[in-house]
């Protein structure tokens, strides 16, 4: 939006505090390659726009606002005179992206005097070559600096995730390895067994039968119910007793296994019809080894499959073979965040899962996205840790208005009153030396806020701490995190 020009003197313009050491030539310059305009009540620029101009206010009052989700929200409002916005890195030309990282606006009748972007650059250069190499060496500086503590944060946490998946995966690895060791000594077994067998006197249609017998075991196991422990003692002394009724010994060590496999009472008296009695208790002793044989490779599937569900969980955190942009379920975003923190969240706290599934997939940076779970994961199991170490965490996401909300809400001691303005400040930590780099907020911050348009807030008081991250629905994201001036 183009103002209506106004004459320009050298003295108003000199009266600003940003012009007010210039000598008068060089506010003869300024007033020679500027203007000044007058806006009426409305837009002067939008964000994204190409960073054409520096506007400095002369008289009126400007508000800036950044765009989240479909809102544009208002960050700054100012009637004092002097105050600039626009093109303020327009010294650096083409090495940074060149964009109106706010929206600006006027509420009354507003002056500005405007210096085209070029001309600042050109002006900045020739009248303070000093100023703009401190400039570019503090603005590439801080952004290089930025994205090394962020780098450094993210291997940190990797470090903690990969000790955690580490625990994890070597459980059901150790698991399998003990399964598939005993599994090999009742095989051995089994052939052993049906070698016994096979050798005696027995005729063709009674060892027929065994097999069937054999193969209809196998299939019962892999539907066997899930009793509870009283049934589950009862059934074991009523095979107990039928073992030994039937001369078969130690049948309070086969009793247990039988149940296990959903085998009972009745199962055993076909067993007992189908086969000649000499022959039942090498039968039954066959039948064991194929039901511990079933269960144990039962026992190895559940554990691999373990392992690749960690696996699976460990690919979508890092989000390595996936779009650095896309569409995504926060959910599974969350699930696999809180199975690789699950070793470090650890058995004392409780895991509250209050997901609304009706909510739709969002446009994200999905890699990122975990990182801000991680932080806010580990700060409440860190706040539960410093209450007792036992407590709740409780992840909630629900609809609110045109925005998806997360929210990680902790037991643990809470945030002081004195301090919770500064939580979000770079290098600001209530952790131990060695124990936090006071980054973990501000990474947060700045991905949800900067990268995604969405907003970070927290409610804290002890024993009820909520941290909440508001997304937009259908926002556009850009990875542009430059500051907004005023």
């Amino acid at each position: 939006m183009s103002g209506r020009p106004v004459p320009c003197s050298p003295a108003e313009i000199g009266s600003l505090f940003l012009f007010e050491k210039l000598s008068p030539e060089q506010l003869g310059r300024l007033c020679a390659e500027g203007r000044v305009e007058r806006f009426e009540p409305g837009p002067v620029y939008a964000e994204g726009e190409p960073a054409t101009c520096f506007y400095v206010m002369v008289e009126g009052t400007v508000v800036l606002s950044r765009r989240v989700g479909t809102d544009d929200v208002e960050v700054i409002r100012s009637s004092q005179r002097g105050v600039y916005s626009g093109a303020m890195q327009a010294y650096l030309g083409d090495r940074e992206r060149q964009v109106y990282n706010n929206s600006m606006r006027v509420t009354e009748p507003t002056r500005f005097f405007v210096l085209p972007a070029d001309t600042f650059a050109a002006i900045m250069q020739e009248w303070f070559p000093m100023a703009v190499h401190l400039l570019e060496g503090l603005f590439f500086g801080s952004k290089n600096a930025q994205q090394v503590i962020g780098q450094r944060e993210r291997l940190l946490a990797l470090g903690s995730l990969s000790a955690g998946l580490t625990h994890e995966l070597n459980n059901p690895a150790a698991a399998a390895v003990r399964a598939t060791a005993t599994l090999r000594e009742r095989v051995a077994k089994m052939r052993h067994k049906l070698a016994v067998i096979s050798s005696g006197p027995y005729p063709r249609e009674s060892l027929a039968s065994l097999i069937d017998i054999q193969e209809r075991t196998a299939e019962r196991v892999g539907k066997a119910p899930v009793l509870g422990p009283l049934e589950a003692a009862d059934r074991e002394d009523a095979l107990t007793d039928w073992l030994d009724d039937h001369g078969i010994t130690e049948g309070w060590r086969l009793a247990p296994t039988f149940v296990q496999a959903g085998l009972d009472v009745d199962w055993l008296e076909q067993v007992a019809a189908a086969v000649d009695e000499d022959i039942l208790p090498g039968a039954i002793g066959w039948l064991n080894y194929t039901v511990e044989t079933e269960l144990l490779m039962d026992e190895i599937a559940d554990s691999t499959t373990r392992i690749s569900h960690l696996v699976d969980a460990a690919k979508q955190y890092s989000q390595l073979d996936r779009a650095p942009f896309r569409t995504v379920d926060v959910h599974e975003l969350l699930d696999s965040t809180l199975l690789m923190l699950s070793g470090k969240i650890g058995p004392q706290i409780k895991v509250v899962k209050e997901y609304d599934r009706s909510l739709p997939e969002i446009p994200a940076y999905p890699a990122e996205l975990n990182q801000v779970w991680t932080n806010l994961i580990d700060n409440a199991v860190s706040a539960i840790n410093s209450a007792g170490g036992e407590g709740t965490l409780t992840v909630r996401t629900a609809a609110v208005h045109d925005r998806l909300l997360v929210e990680f809400r902790d037991t643990g001691v809470g945030i002081p009153r004195e301090i919770r303005g500064r939580i979000f400040d770079p290098f600001f930590t209530t952790k131990p030396v060695g124990e936090g780099t006071g980054l973990g907020l501000d990474i947060s911050w700045r991905i949800v806020v900067n990268k995604h348009h969405g907003s970070l807030q927290v409610e804290s008081e002890p024993g009820d701490t909520r941290f909440q991250v508001l997304l937009p629905l259908t926002a556009a994201v850009d990875d542009d995190t430059n500051e907004e001036s005023v």
